[in-house]
């Protein structure tokens, strides 16, 4: 069925935009799921760089030696000989945080990057520590920002994105060379991957009810999701419901968007709506791969989607807004709204191209000088672009 996605694309133009990211006395953090192509895309970037550069992972015994009991004189003389350090993720090394910061205040004109899938130990281990001495990256499965500069406008909106709903988006998946190596690709992403990173940090222990909670949530795409009703429904504490959710997202398997209010009586704010960060993963926990055509969640697919594609673009293109979505009691609702530069931005996303849709009057009322636009397969490219 499917137009085929080069292999590799991605990682050029990304490999590239890592040189405006370095700066001397940095520490360049690259958060993002396991298989999103961190590692191809350090591969890429060293084969075109001249720096004088250590590359290394985590699990270098010897590497962790030396970060284990951060001694000065060690970590300066092991850091002096080069220009560039390199260590694929970082979140295995005890003590990576405090060794990082003492390098890049000892050694002069050093550029590190560091990766991690796990962002909460990645970010716990180096936060405190290189307050100031960091910027961070996430790189999130392959964009259609990224595809667009190689594919038509036309394949875009139709074959190619036909691919997207149903697949997703991480770079392995989208290479197999047919529908069933892609399925056979994201469940193991799924399965050996993500949910792996969850259940073994934090000690979280039950599997089962780990992919329930998920198959809940992938279910509820596109509606606010109710703490007390998932822990009913699975039979575990609120509490934990809470915990869970947080280490998914953490973890980058889903990500959470908060109701918009100004406090107005009409309006919901209290429960979140959760997206999965890739929606090939949504349809490996529920297994459905069924043709759009054949599909009565298109409209979920399409709303998961376009807000994933639309955050990726954001963080790529630097577009710094809060999001929400907007709900009020007596049903008015609008999907997106993205609050920047002190003006709101309203954005409903529709499949059905057929079925009008009218910029709500209580929008506009409640709030001066707000925009609203309605985001189809006809038009999404110049919102994600």
């Amino acid at each position: 069925m499917s137009l085929q996605i080069q292999k590799q694309i991605q990682y050029f133009d990304r490999a590239h935009n890592l040189n405006s990211l370095l700066q001397p006395q940095k520490v360049l953090v690259i958060y993002g799921p396991r298989q999103a192509g961190k590692t191809s895309l350090l591969k890429i970037f060293t084969e075109k760089n001249t720096l004088k550069t250590f590359q290394s992972t985590g699990d270098d015994m010897k590497l962790k030696t030396i970060f284990s009991e951060p001694d000065f004189d060690g970590l300066i003389s092991f850091a002096k000989d080069y220009e560039l350090l390199i260590i694929d993720e970082a979140q295995n090394i005890p003590n990576i945080g405090l060794g990082l910061k003492i390098i890049v205040d000892h050694v002069e004109n050093i550029k590190i990057i560091v990766t991690g899938s796990a962002s909460f130990e990645l970010a716990g281990q180096i936060g405190e520590p290189l307050v100031g001495r960091k910027r961070t990256y996430t790189l999130f499965p392959l964009s259609v920002l990224e595809l667009s500069k190689y594919y038509t406008p036309h394949q875009l909106q139709n074959e190619l994105l036909e691919q997207l709903l149903l697949f997703g988006c991480y770079p392995e998946v989208l290479t197999a060379e047919t529908d069933r190596k892609k399925r056979e690709a994201l469940m193991e992403i799924t399965d050996s991957y993500l949910l792996k990173d969850v259940l073994a940090l934090e000690k979280t222990k039950s599997p089962k009810i780990l992919r329930d909670l998920l198959q809940l949530l992938a279910w509820q795409i596109g509606n606010e999701v109710s703490l007390t009703e998932l822990s009913n429904s699975l039979n575990i504490d609120y509490k934990t419901v809470a915990r869970y959710l947080d280490l998914l997202e953490k973890a980058f398997v889903i990500v959470s968007v908060s109701g918009f209010s100004r406090n107005l009586r009409k309006e919901i704010s209290k429960k979140d709506k959760y997206f999965f960060l890739d929606i090939g993963i949504r349809n490996a926990i529920i297994e459905n791969f069924n043709a759009i055509n054949l599909r009565n969640d298109i409209g979920q697919l399409w709303e998961n989607f376009i807000f994933l594609e639309r955050m990726k673009t954001r963080t790529y293109k630097r577009i710094y807004a809060n999001q929400y979505f907007w709900r009020t009691w007596d049903k008015k609702e609008i999907d997106l709204i993205e609050e920047r530069d002190g003006k709101l931005y309203g954005y409903e996303f529709k499949w059905n191209v057929k079925k009008k849709v009218k910029p709500l009057k209580l929008w506009f009322d409640t709030y001066d000088n707000a925009e609203f636009k309605v985001i189809t397969p006809k038009n999404y490219l110049d919102f994600i672009s």
